[in-house]
């Protein structure tokens, strides 16, 4: 009998029409002889089924079902393509673990680890890894501009501490400048994060669970048009993003090592896409995104491609992975 996969997507963020467009790539590249398929939007106003046509049928938040002409469907799996809040934060994957309910992530304390940069950056470097000198900020703290210049130096990025897709994020190159870019950061977040700039080319790498294993797939050199990897240069084309990357064997394989390793430290499962930058050829981990998007445009599908796995075998792959864990 065919299992029922709810492909969740939507969320409560910034990041909510990236997540439907990633949900509708997941849904098309399922293969529907092999499973029944189904598009839940997790919305605040509503969580509902969606047909092909259109129609919205209620989810029952009780165990996470609906019925549909009277009939009741219970899923086997849950595909999680929602970025930001409730998807990667790992709240709704909470729910699910409490219910009893199969998904794609990671259990819900690594995805809450892993979105909350701050937390994250702390866990990692006391495992070695190289990261950004860092300043944290909540919302009422005193802010000391020449405090926190003294620390990171100029230019130097603030950023939300939780969120995704550079949503909120500045490059201040002038003390006048930091106080707009914390006010823009707060906008997004009640937490932030400013770091130094670090001068080296970025390379951003997909790790997932694989057929049982950590696989790193080949990494990608971002090449931003704009001053950094925004919102535009991701989404709008104003980057270059040139796969694999211009990189040495020997840097390939320091990042390769590096990069299952986080991997494994973080206690991760399901797919991940971490950011590093090079700085005289040795590695910056900067965060790690557990959600990545899965449009046409994202890098996870260009990463997998390059490796000769197919959107169909990539999201399949992660579908029975989900099945056969036993936590």
């Amino acid at each position: 009998m065919k299992k029922n996969i709810a492909i969740i997507m939507g969320g409560y963020s910034s990041e909510v029409e990236i997540s439907l467009k990633s949900g509708e790539v997941v849904y098309q590249n399922i293969s529907k002889e092999k499973y029944n398929t189904y598009k839940i939007h997790i919305l605040k106003e509503k969580w509902v089924l969606v047909d092909d046509d259109g129609n919205e049928f209620p989810i029952n938040k009780h165990d996470f079902s609906t019925q549909i002409n009277g009939e009741k469907i219970n899923f086997d799996c849950v595909f999680n393509a929602i970025h930001g809040n409730p998807g990667e934060d790992g709240t709704i994957l909470a729910y699910f673990e409490l219910i009893g309910l199969k998904h794609t992530s990671a259990p819900f304390y690594q995805m809450a680890l892993t979105f909350n940069k701050r937390d994250c950056l702390s866990v990692v470097k006391q495992y070695g890894i190289k990261t950004a000198v860092s300043y944290f900020l909540n919302e009422g703290d005193d802010i000391n501009v020449d405090e926190i210049i003294a620390k990171v130096g100029l230019p130097c990025f603030v950023k939300p501490n939780n969120a995704g897709s550079s949503f909120g994020i500045s490059k201040a190159k002038t003390a006048a400048e930091m106080i707009p870019a914390i006010e823009k950061a707060f906008k997004e977040d009640s937490q932030i994060l400013i770091e130094e700039f670090l001068d080296g080319p970025e390379i951003t790498i997909g790790v997932l669970a694989y057929e049982g294993k950590i696989k790193v797939l080949p990494m990608t050199e971002i090449i931003s048009e704009n001053e950094f990897f925004d919102y535009e240069a991701k989404y709008l084309g104003k980057s270059q993003e040139i796969t694999p990357a211009r990189i040495s064997d020997e840097i390939h394989q320091k990042l390769e090592k590096i990069a299952a390793y986080v991997y494994k430290i973080l206690n991760m499962s399901g797919f991940s896409r971490s950011e590093y930058i090079l700085v005289n050829d040795e590695p910056y981990f900067l965060e790690m995104n557990t959600v990545p998007g899965l449009t046409t445009a994202s890098l996870i599908p260009q990463q997998a491609e390059a490796a000769g796995i197919s959107l169909e075998k990539l999201f399949h792959n992660a579908i029975e992975m989900a099945l056969s864990n036993n936590r």
